[in-house]
C-alpha cells in the first residue's frame, strides 16, 4: 500500500519556510529577546518583598484574604528554597507567552463569533494545536528561532491560544438573543454592538480563557526548558538528568505554588465580572 509522505511533507515546507523567511524569524527573535529580557530583568531588580506584596494585595482585593495569605505564604516559600530568579523568569515568559496568545487568540475569538464560515474554518486548527504533543511544538520553533528562550515563548504561545479563542467565541454567542435585538432596535452599529453590549457581558467567559492561557502556558514554559528556556523548568530537568532528586522536588514544588497563585488571582477576577453582571 502507497504511504502518504505526511511527515517529508512538513519537513518540505519548514525548510522552504527558513530558507525564504530566515530574517522575518530572525527579526522576531531579536524583537521576542529584548521583550523578555526586560520584562524578566524588571522583576529581578524588584526586590522579592515588594513583588510578594503587590501579588498579596492584587489577591486581597480579587479573591478575599485567604488567598491573599496563601499567596504571601507560597511565595514566600518559593524565596525561601532559594528559587526566587529561577520563579521569575519562568514567570516573565508565562506573562510575556500568555500575553502574546491573549492579543492574538481574543480577536481571531471574536471574529469566529461573528462569522459561522470562520469559525467552522478555525475549529479544526484549534484542534490539531490542542492535541498535538506539546513535545512536537519544539522542534519547528528551535529550528526557526534556534535554541533559548524565543523558541520557547513561540511553542508557548501556539499551544496555550486555543482556550482564549475557544472562550471568546464562546462567550460572545452565549449573550442573550433579546439583549442583542434591543440593541440592534434602538440602532446601535455593528462595533457598537460588540464592544458596549457583546464584550461586557462575554467578559466572565474571556477571564476563565485568560485564566487557561496562563495555565498551558505554565505547563508549556516547563517543557520549553528542553530547548534552553531556563527558569524553573531547567531546575526539573537538573533534577531528573543529574539526579538531584530534593532539587528537582523543589522546583517541582515551586511550579505548582506559582501555577495556584496565578489560577486563584485570574479565576477571582472571572468571578468578580460574572457577579457584578448578575446585579445588573
Amino acid at each position: 500500500m502507497h504511504t502518504i509522505p505526511v511527515g517529508k511533507v512538513f519537513e518540505a515546507i519548514i525548510i522552504w519556510l527558513r530558507a525564504n523567511f530566515d530574517g522575518f524569524f530572525n527579526l522576531t527573535r531579536l524583537g521576542l529577546t529584548g521583550f523578555i529580557d526586560a520584562f524578566e530583568n524588571t522583576l529581578l531588580f524588584i526586590p522579592a518583598v515588594a513583588i510578594i506584596a503587590l501579588l498579596a494585595v492584587v489577591a486581597w482585593r480579587a479573591a478575599g484574604r485567604g488567598i491573599a495569605i496563601f499567596t504571601v505564604l507560597s511565595m514566600g516559600l518559593i524565596y525561601n528554597m532559594g528559587l526566587w530568579p529561577q520563579t521569575m523568569q519562568t514567570l516573565a515568559l508565562v506573562l510575556t507567552s500568555a500575553i502574546i496568545a491573549l492579543i492574538v487568540g481574543i480577536p481571531i475569538g471574536i471574529c469566529a463569533a461573528r462569522n459561522d464560515k470562520f469559525d467552522r474554518m478555525v475549529r479544526p486548527l484549534l484542534d490539531f494545536m490542542q492535541t498535538m504533543p506539546a513535545f512536537v511544538y519544539l522542534i519547528p520553533a528551535v529550528l526557526f528561532f534556534k535554541l533559548g528562550k524565543v523558541p520557547g515563548a513561540v511553542a508557548t504561545v501556539i499551544f496555550s491560544m486555543p482556550p482564549s479563542v475557544r472562550l471568546t467565541n464562546l462567550g460572545i454567542r452565549q449573550v442573550p438573543h433579546d439583549v442583542v435585538e434591543a440593541a440592534r432596535s434602538f440602532g446601535s452599529t455593528s462595533r457598537q454592538l460588540l464592544f458596549k453590549i457583546q464584550l461586557p457581558i462575554a467578559i466572565p467567559t474571556i477571564l476563565a480563557g485568560v485564566n487557561q492561557t496562563i495555565m498551558l502556558s505554565l505547563s508549556m514554559v516547563v517543557i520549553a526548558a528542553m530547548i534552553g528556556a531556563g527558569g524553573l523548568g531547567e531546575e526539573v530537568l537538573k533534577g531528573i538528568t543529574q539526579l538531584k532528586i530534593g532539587r528537582g522536588f523543589e522546583s517541582g514544588v515551586a511550579v505548582v505554588l506559582l501555577a495556584m497563585v496565578l489560577d486563584r488571582i485570574t479565576q477571582s477576577l472571572a468571578n468578580i465580572n460574572r457577579r457584578k453582571n448578575k446585579q445588573a
